[in-house]
């Protein structure tokens, strides 16, 4: 009776209660949900990453007089960063034009190399190349490439080659706008392997993008009984970093002969197709005739030890790179992953890429 003459109504408290437990996990859901989202908005998307090269003969003319020999191999690298969409995020690209020459009695030359990027306003395109887009100026070499890069970013591979001119070699509307009016023909097929080459990784938009390439050369001189010969070990490296350590980084190695006789006569077969080594695959055969270093019975092939030195690379900035090496050959933990191999060129083109 006291109950009731105090108004107590011990259904109504019940269903009260009831109903602020299900008001608070209402709101704790609802706080989960937002600490959530928060840290999704929070969070950078974590985009492929990849290399490609595009590599092609340019002249190769033989000896005449005074007129030394010439071989040319022009190989374009790109690298890219790529969203789940398929859009490009960034793009990074460098062009290595080399030339060797050989002499009238059949004697190699040593060169010196440099990529258009490091050559800079000594590319001399500002100078001599053609306007083509009408607005009386000419951008150098560097200039035009990172307007491709700019026009690049936020398209699909598809896209990036549908910018080619209706004369299939030259920038479209767009790209001429933008101020590259040179031929790009090289660049779309280094960044369609690149796309094609791009695999999952932790970098982010917010990394910086590199490329990076090494030029080594080595001669023989001909004679009356064998060719001479010029070969070029083009050595590329790509790296994505951040806070001056590599994110992500990829590496290849692409070989150009030259070949010559005594009288300084090209004989370079120009028809044969390059591929670097990661593209030539098994059939680069370090696996069957490499040497066993470091006592584990196997021997892995080229592109398995580039993978091992690309893993230890990771999170090292480029005095850790450096470091890597030891009289031309990995440190101990390098050789312990498989990576057996000389590595001296493939650090000093991943330093350059980290720097």
């Amino acid at each position: 009776m006291v109950i009731y003459c105090l108004g107590y109504n011990p259904i109504l408290i019940l269903r009260r209660k009831t109903m602020k437990k299900i008001l608070s996990v209402m709101l704790a859901a609802l706080m989960l949900l937002s600490v959530a989202s928060f840290t999704s908005c929070g969070e950078a998307e974590t985009l492929k990453f990849g290399m490609g090269i595009s590599a092609a003969y340019g002249d190769v003319t033989s000896a005449e007089g005074e007129s030394n020999g010439t071989g040319e191999v022009i190989a374009t690298v790109a690298a890219v960063l790529v969203d789940a969409n398929g859009k490009i995020v960034k793009v990074e690209l460098d062009t290595a034009d080399n030339t060797v020459e050989y002499t009238s009695t059949g004697a190699a030359v040593a060169g010196e190399f440099a990529t258009k990027y490091e050559l800079g306003d000594n590319y001399n395109m500002a100078a001599y190349g053609t306007d083509l887009n009408g607005d009386g100026k000419v951008l150098e070499w560097y200039a035009q490439a990172d307007a491709f890069e700019t026009v690049c970013a936020g398209k699909t591979v598809e896209e990036v080659k549908a910018l080619v001119g209706e004369d299939f070699y030259h920038g479209g509307e767009e790209l001429a706008a933008a101020g590259c009016t040179m031929g790009v023909t090289d660049f779309i097929a280094a960044v369609e392997k690149a796309v094609a080459n791009a695999k999952d990784s932790t970098a982010t938009a917010d990394d910086t993008l590199t490329v990076a390439v090494v030029t080594a050369q080595s001669t023989e001189d001909a004679t009356a009984d064998a060719e001479g010969s010029s070969e070029l070990e083009i050595n590329f490296a790509a790296a994505a970093k951040k806070d001056g350590k590599v994110t992500v980084i990829a590496t290849d190695v692409l070989a150009a002969t030259f070949t010559f006789d005594a009288n300084g006569a090209a004989t370079t077969d120009t028809t044969k197709a390059f591929a670097t080594k990661r593209e030539l695959g098994d059939n680069y055969n370090m696996a069957a005739y490499g040497t066993d270093l470091n006592g584990d019975g196997k021997v892995l092939e080229w592109y398995a030890q580039a993978d091992a030195f690309e893993a230890a690379c990771a999170g090292l900035d480029a005095n850790g790179i450096a470091a890597l090496v030891v009289e031309g050959y990995g440190v101990e933990s390098l050789q312990s992953a498989g990576c057996t191999m000389g590595v001296s060129e493939l650090v000093t083109v991943a330093v350059k890429a980290a720097k």
